[in-house]
């Protein structure tokens, strides 16, 4: 028997609906929901394929053997050489339980945000949708479709945009005003004339911590959109580390844990510096691929939580399927056991 369940898609923090198709208890696919109001029946290409994590989580890993493995070489280091790596794929509580984890051992504690900080007041994607000009950094209408179709709702009403990519390929040229393959700063310093209170900017990326401060000190709205779901809840929660200071980290690390995030595919770093990397993790990555011990954990799809998106909206998600695996907080607790 068919049967449709609603939850959210991970992908990123714009935070979509989205429909998952059961046949007698199994998922088998992905279904528009249409009353969602971020996106209104529309996901993205990694909306539809966020279920192939569970289609391919780890099932041969005995998960005791595991976890007895990763106490043993806890043990034996000194605790100011081990770091703990949460992500913004970590719903709220497990956020909480993983920095509460870390700070009762004296473990070092790791968060990172795409290079990107909170910004206490976001716009809106009505507000995106509404705005007279909107400043496009890095390519939404690809990267973050549903942010993009926003942007794209701007252009209907008549808004400018102005659009920078790192290539000339970009999408979001596409729709753009004007274009730019130039630096943040010179995008910014080239428009400075024209932001103004009609004007939003929506951004995925800066090249460095100075544009960060140069966008928060211009006379608009901004909107900055995460790679990971939860993203923005983190920084409730845990401080942001540069890249810098990630790598410096990293350097000082003998024993590395990584709760569900690929940091191996985010962080250029000599990973093979490091004498051991635990990961807890529900399915393949790159990761993992680089691991000495996996610790099979619950894909979202298995588990009550909540996120947090880009403009700053708790949104909560329930169990579409039952599951035998353990969460991050039951691991944590044999951790502490």
């Amino acid at each position: 028997m068919l049967e449709i369940k609603h939850t959210l898609c991970p992908s990123c923090s714009v935070g979509c609906g989205i429909n998952v198709v059961l046949d007698d208890g199994e998922i088998v696919g992905t279904f528009p929901y249409k009353r969602h109001p971020v996106n209104s029946g529309k996901n993205c290409l990694n909306g539809r394929n966020s279920i192939d994590c569970y289609l391919n989580k780890f099932k041969e890993i005995d998960v005791d053997s595991a976890v007895s493995d990763a106490l043993k070489e806890l043990k034996s280091v000194d605790a100011s050489d081990v770091t703990v790596f949460c992500s913004g794929n970590n719903d709220i509580d497990e956020i909480k339980a993983i920095k509460e984890f870390a700070e009762s051992k004296n473990y070092n504690l790791a968060f990172f945000a795409d290079d990107l900080k909170d910004f206490n007041d976001v716009a809106t994607y009505d507000e995106v949708a509404g705005a007279g000009k909107v400043f496009v950094i890095g390519d939404l209408l690809y990267e973050n479709p549903l942010v993009g179709r926003r942007i794209i709702h701007a252009k209907q009403n008549d808004a400018k945009i102005y659009a920078l990519g790192k290539t000339e390929n970009s999408v979001t040229f596409n729709i753009a005003d004007e274009t730019s393959n130039s630096s943040v700063q010179e995008f910014l310093d080239a428009n400075a004339d024209n932001i103004d209170e009609s004007s939003v900017i929506v951004f995925n990326y800066v090249d460095s911590a100075e544009d960060l401060d140069k966008i928060e000190a211009l006379n608009c709205k901004a909107l900055p959109v995460f790679s990971k779901s939860n993203s923005k809840g983190a920084f409730d929660v845990v401080e942001a580390k540069s890249s810098d200071d990630m790598m410096e980290l990293l350097d000082n690390t003998k024993v590395l844990l990584v709760f569900n995030d690929d940091i191996a595919d985010e962080i250029e770093f000599d990973f093979t510096k490091i004498s051991k990397i635990i990961s807890f993790a529900p399915c393949e990555n790159n990761t993992t691929k680089i691991s000495d011990i996996i610790i099979p954990i619950k894909t979202w799809l298995e588990k009550d939580g909540s996120f947090v998106n880009a403009m700053g909206e708790t949104q909560s998600f329930s169990a579409v399927v039952d599951s035998d695996a353990l969460s991050e907080i039951e691991i944590i607790g044999r951790l502490n056991g």
